[in-house]
Parts: C-alpha cells; sequence; structure tokens
C-alpha cells in the first residue's frame, strides 16, 4: 500500500533532483530531503511518467512528479511498558523528563529499557510513519547519565518541523551543571585558552571544534581546525565551599554536539562533578570544603548534569512552548549539602 502525492515542479528548479523535490513538495507530504533520496534511490520517483533514481539528475519548471510513499514499515524494537514522565503530549509530540540511567535509543549494548522502547508502548497507534518506519522520532539526544528534557516527534511533519529548528540553533536548551571550580572572567588562565571569552554578565563562552577522540572512540576531543563547530554559554548561578571550590553553571547550547557540555567545561578546566569520561576524580582541598561536602561530591556516581529547560515553536501550531523539569533528587541532595555547608 502507498500514498501517491503528485505536484509541478516551480519556476527556477536547483540544479539536483533532490533539491529540487525537497522546494517543492507540498507541506502537508512531510517529506524531509533525506526521506526523498530513499524515495528516489527506491524507484519511487517518476518525472514526467518515467522512474527517475539518480538523486543528482536535473529537473526542468514545469515537471509533473509523482512519488508513490509507501505505507510505514513496522520497527523491530520491542515496545515496553515503562513508566514515563510525560511533561507535555498531543497529537504530533511529546515532552518527557528522562531520569538519568535510562539511554534514548536502542544500541547493539542497550536493545531494551530505553526511551524509544518507552514510548513504543506509551503512544501506540498514534505513532506516524517518521522516515517510513513507524517510530517515535528523536529529534535530539541527551547522554544516558543525564538527565532532564526531550521533545519527541510523533508524525513527519513535526519531526521535519523540529528538526528545522534544531538545525537552525533556535530551539531554547538550558542545563544546570555542578563543576569543579568557579568561571570567572577575572582568571588569566581562562583569559589566554584559545576558544574562551566571556560576555556581560560573566557569562563564559567556549567556541571550539568538536569531533571523535582519535585514540580513545568513547570520547569526544576540542579541535580547531577540525571537526564540527560548537558553542557552549555558561553563566556561574552559585558557589559553593571557600575560595569557590565548586560552583552551580547554567549552560545555554548554541549547537548540540555529543558530550558538548562535558568535554567544554572540562576543557575550560571546569569538568562536571561525577563525570566518569571528562571530570575525573580530583582531589578536594580540605581547607576549601568540609567532610560532609566532600563526602557528598565523591559519593555522586554521574556527570551532574541536568536539562532543565527546553524551548520550541510547535511545529504544526506555530505556538512558543517552554518547559522546565524541576531538579532530580540526586542532584537536588548534592546541591543542598553543598548550600546547608556553605
Amino acid at each position: 500500500m502507498s500514498t501517491v502525492v503528485t505536484f509541478q515542479i516551480g519556476a527556477a528548479p536547483p540544479a539536483r533532483l533532490d533539491k529540487a523535490l525537497a522546494r517543492d513538495v507540498p507541506d502537508e507530504a512531510a517529506l524531509s530531503r533525506s526521506r526523498l533520496v530513499r524515495l528516489i534511490s527506491d524507484g519511487a520517483v517518476a518525472v514526467d511518467g518515467k522512474i527517475v533514481t539518480d538523486q543528482k539528475g536535473k529537473v526542468d519548471e514545469g515537471s509533473v512528479i509523482t512519488i508513490a510513499v509507501p505505507e510505514a514499515a513496522q520497527l523491530d524494537t520491542v515496545a515496553q511498558d515503562i513508566a514515563l514522565d510525560v511533561v507535555h503530549e498531543d497529537a504530533d509530540l511529546i515532552v518527557v523528563n528522562k531520569p538519568a540511567g535510562m539511554v534514548v535509543h536502542p544500541a547493539p549494548g542497550t536493545p531494551n529499557g530505553t526511551l524509544v522502547n518507552a514510548l513504543l508502548a506509551h503512544c501506540g497507534d498514534s505513532l506516524s510513519g517518521i522516515g517510513g518506519v513507524q517510530r517515535p522520532g528523536i529529534v535530539h539526544r541527551i547522554d544516558k547519565d543525564t538527565s532532564g528534557l526531550l521533545v519527541v516527534a510523533k508524525s513527519d511533519a513535526a519531526h521535519h518541523g523540529l528538526a528545522a529548528q534544531f538545525e537552525a540553533h533556535s530551539a531554547e536548551r538550558r542545563y544546570l551543571a555542578v563543576v569543579y571550580g568557579v568561571p570567572d572572567a577575572g582568571d588569566p588562565r581562562l583569559r589566554g585558552l584559545r576558544g574562551i571569552s566571556f560576555e556581560p554578565g560573566n557569562t563564559l563562552k567556549i567556541t571550539t571544534h568538536l569531533a571523535r577522540h582519535k585514540t580513545d572512540r568513547q570520547r569526544q576531543a576540542v579541535l580547531f581546525d577540525a571537526g564540527r563547530h560548537a558553542v557552549t554559554r555558561a553563566q556561574l548561578q552559585e558557589v559553593f565551599g571557600a575560595p569557590g571550590a565548586l560552583s552551580l553553571v547554567e549552560c545555554r547550547l548554541e549547537t548540540g554536539r555529543t558530550h558538548q557540555i562535558r568535554v567544554h567545561l572540562a576543557y575550560a578546566g571546569h569538568g562536571l562533578i561525577g563525570d566518569p569520561v571528562y571530570g575525573g576524580k580530583r582531589k578536594l582541598a580540605a581547607k576549601s570544603l568540609s567532610p560532609d561536602m566532600i563526602s557528598a561530591v565523591q559519593a555522586f556516581d554521574r556527570q551532574a548534569l541536568h536539562a532543565a529547560t527546553l524551548g520550541f515553536e510547535h511545529p504544526i501550531t506555530g505556538q512558543m512552548l517552554q518547559f522546565s523539569a524541576p531538579m532530580p533528587a540526586d542532584m537536588a541532595h548534592l546541591i543542598g549539602v553543598l548550600r546547608q555547608v556553605s
């Protein structure tokens, strides 16, 4: 079974077929360029009645395009009845507050117990055929041991619209992190570090490229002549201990690269408490922190990072939405101890 989409190519079409289709395909078809490329290669696209399989082929103004969009295939991933903290849900998307310890998407090492497994059970028949497969549309991810907010598409149109916002960096994402040290514009060490600058309000700005580490495939590395552009801003919220041994910062993502906040703050010398990959187990000075504070920090067994705020334009209604998630219990306890003793 398939749905047929028919339309004409407009004036001055792009030189490539896939780009021309992406420009002129009706919005209601909700077909992304990547999806169109797959449909072309599958022989599902006809130009003036002739099947075309070369995505780089030329197409003329006025040509009639016919696309046979197949019915969404079933996903192999198993639906599992796992409790979800749903912050918002409508016909097109769902916003969830992910707990630390939950993987977002199934992988060879974690085929079950993921957010996707839970969403398949929760959404049931309300899922649309995103990318040609009945599945929730993962638009962005947060690490397994990071808690907080994620938006997931339930329809192709929503997925396409949300992905465009994340690509354009117009979605708002704010994280809270407990870090070693205190980012300060007066710190000469930071002033001399490449890619580091400060904006008004003592906001630390980190601008680098990020790429997979050459020898450790589980890590990302800061680069300046290769990799993908990445920008993180971190603003000081609270200081713990003396003289400023630890701090709470709010991080804002301009881009969304793998491990971005974790690797950027570690590069700046302010690694996250509990981060097993980038934060390290630093020796805490007894003169700066009390025994209770040191014990609380040493007992924290994940990166102290929480996706606290998420804002975006609803891809269907156009309404501006913003959501917040309270601090999870483990981070709240950590900060409570640090505040009490400070």
